[in-house]
């Protein structure tokens, strides 16, 4: 069984009317430094975007989003940020901002499995539970 490492994260948001401040939550980033993983999944309810925002672009929003996980992977097709290194690309990934996509403040923790981190994150913050 391999050692447990620490592991930062952040769940991704999309804030539709950013001066109301209503958000729903539509991914997750994982950061663990000492097993070299950088990792964002998304998944966009649309119904749930709409239903605080009927008039948000959808389309925009995913292209925008897609922009994670490339980020997260890296190299020549994620532009100049896929270049820096992982640490840096999720520091950059994380900056607080005030626009429509957005995410939580960056937590901590301790595991064994980075994949089952991820699907508990999804599972709890993002997917719905109706």
């Amino acid at each position: 069984m391999p050692e447990p490492s620490t592991y930062d994260y952040a769940i991704i948001r999309v804030v539709p009317r950013v001066e109301r401040e209503e958000f729903v939550n539509v991914g997750a980033i994982v950061s663990c430094a000492a097993r070299r993983f950088l990792e964002a999944q998304i998944e966009v309810d649309e119904g749930r975007l709409r239903a605080i925002d009927h008039s948000i672009d959808v389309e925009m929003v995913l292209r925008h989003l897609a922009a994670i996980p490339i980020i997260c992977a890296g190299g020549q097709q994620a532009g100049t940020i896929g270049q820096l290194p992982q640490r840096e690309r999720f520091h950059w990934l994380v900056a607080p901002r005030s626009t429509i996509i957005q995410t939580s403040r960056v937590h901590t923790g301790l595991c064994e499995d980075l994949a089952a981190v991820m699907e508990h994150l999804l599972d709890k913050m993002v997917r719905s539970t109706c």
